[in-house]
């Protein structure tokens, strides 16, 4: 006579995969707000690449654009000094900037990110 087999995981096996699967999460939730604020700090160089004559306004009315858009997005970590506008033509705005986060006891997530942007755009009846 054949004996039934059982198959699954133990009770020590479950809480293992658990414990696994907890550390991902909790990781995911410590790097999700850093890469949402990424994003959104990339909307905003494209909503400043989309406003019109930016290829001609000064520097600081570039800066005071980006920077409402920030301030609409939340974003905490982008400031002055990460952002250099370059003259080319138009500019070329590159926002460097790195976000720590901590993780656990001394551990610290660090991202770094680093975005250009040309703002070469000519207003529809410009030269």
């Amino acid at each position: 006579m054949r004996t039934p087999r059982q198959s699954g995981m133990t009770l020590i096996s479950f809480i293992i995969v658990l414990a696994v699967l907890g550390v991902f999460a909790f990781i995911g939730m410590k790097l999700f707000p850093i890469y949402a604020e990424y994003y959104a700090v990339v909307g905003s160089m494209k909503t400043v690449q989309a406003a019109p004559g930016v290829a001609k306004m000064p520097p600081q009315k570039i800066w005071d654009l980006f920077s409402r858009n920030l301030y609409i997005n939340y974003s905490k970590n982008v400031k002055r000094h990460h952002v250099t506008l370059t003259r080319k033509g138009g500019y070329v705005m590159r926002v460097a900037y790195e976000v720590r986060e901590p993780l656990i006891f001394n551990l610290d997530v660090v991202a770094k990110f680093d975005k250009s942007i040309d703002l070469y755009r000519q207003d529809p009846g410009g030269d």
